[in-house]
């Protein structure tokens, strides 16, 4: 996405007489070039904490089940979280509402194109329902145009008795979610280190979550200004990709491995703890305002797609890689209506 906004702008600058010269100072290219290093921050700031979090929290004696059902989860939604804080209203609801556009369509797509994705019935019957859920309380809240502090105490008493059923749940099915929880914490050793790495890690991954969403968030809003798009539009595609990665990186991973339990359910995971947890938090901090683009056309195509993957997880509970193909090219069709608004 940002090549394509370079080459607009290069396709836009008239030549010189003589060869075209890069102007490294301009502010087009340095914008995307904090975008770009933002990016980077916030993927490995957010495997830095993830990884030393983990890592100190078994150390501790802590079973992995209840390190993946937090320190997991919270970890790769940290960009988003941070994200929101430091953001305008546009960017914060661009960049979490976007961010679930891309988890389901770019994400799961190409999760089910690597590999078809065969899911259990559990997650169709009871973790997806959740998400649905979630995504109708946000756009309920949101239908006035506004997301106030009374709103957010309810998206985040909402996360709280998600978080609760996640423990009941878990609690009764111990032995399929310690497999898959384990396995994906499986890379994880901490006698291979001392403590004070795992603390150092954490640091880092704060430091570097931190950078990360500032340079982003700067970074996008500059390129908004200057090209004269709105920075709902970059928020809801550079900035929502950006801050996925972790979640990319997680279920492409998992795809490779034939685990499709953990692809579908980082995506399920992540969405929920965007709308309740994200928003919950940020909406605390103050009014956030739901521009008319939003509530028009983006609450809705999240609502749409999240709706649908009920349908296509249902049939045969797999997704197929036909299905994942089609779900990628809509993504990229997504994208481009959105530039071209």
């Amino acid at each position: 996405m940002v090549a394509v906004v370079l080459a607009w702008r290069a396709a836009r600058r008239p030549e010189p007489s003589c060869c075209w010269e890069l102007d490294f100072m301009d502010p087009i290219l340095l914008a995307a070039g904090m975008v770009i290093a933002g990016l980077v921050l916030l993927y490995f700031g957010a495997e830095a904490l993830v990884g030393g979090a983990s890592s100190l929290a078994i150390r501790l004696g802590i079973t992995p089940l209840i390190v993946g059902l937090t320190v997991v989860s919270f970890g790769t939604s940290a960009p988003e979280l941070l994200v929101g804080l430091i953001g305008s209203d546009d960017v914060n609801l661009g960049n979490v509402v976007g961010s679930n556009i891309a988890n389901i369509m770019l994400i799961l797509g190409l999760a089910a194109t690597i590999s078809p994705l065969k899911i259990e019935s559990r997650v169709v019957t009871h973790e997806l329902p959740i998400m649905l859920a979630a995504t109708g309380l946000f756009i309920g809240l949101s239908l006035d145009g506004s997301l106030t502090r009374i709103d957010g105490i309810i998206l985040l008493t909402a996360m709280a008795g998600y978080i609760a059923y996640m423990f009941v749940g878990a609690r009764r099915d111990m032995k399929r979610m310690e497999a898959i929880v384990g396995d994906e914490l499986s890379e994880i050793d901490p006698n291979q280190r001392k403590a004070i790495v795992d603390v150092l890690l954490m640091v880092g991954g704060i430091v570097g979550l931190a950078l990360g969403a500032k340079w982003m968030v700067d970074g996008a809003t500059t390129i908004a200004m200057t090209m004269g798009i709105s920075e709902l539009v970059i928020a809801l595609s550079i900035v929502a990709i950006g801050t996925s990665l972790p979640e990319l990186a997680t279920s492409v991973v998992a795809a490779f491995r034939g685990e499709a339990d953990i692809s579908v359910g980082n995506v399920v995971g992540s969405n929920v703890f965007n709308l309740l947890f994200v928003m919950g938090v940020v909406a605390c901090f103050g009014t956030i305002v739901v521009g008319e683009d939003a509530l028009s056309i983006d609450l809705w195509v999240m609502a749409g797609i999240s709706v649908l993957l009920w349908p296509l997880l249902r049939t045969g509970h797999s997704l197929k890689r036909w299905e994942g193909i089609v779900m990628v090219v809509g993504y990229v069709a997504y994208l481009v209506s959105m530039f071209m608004r």
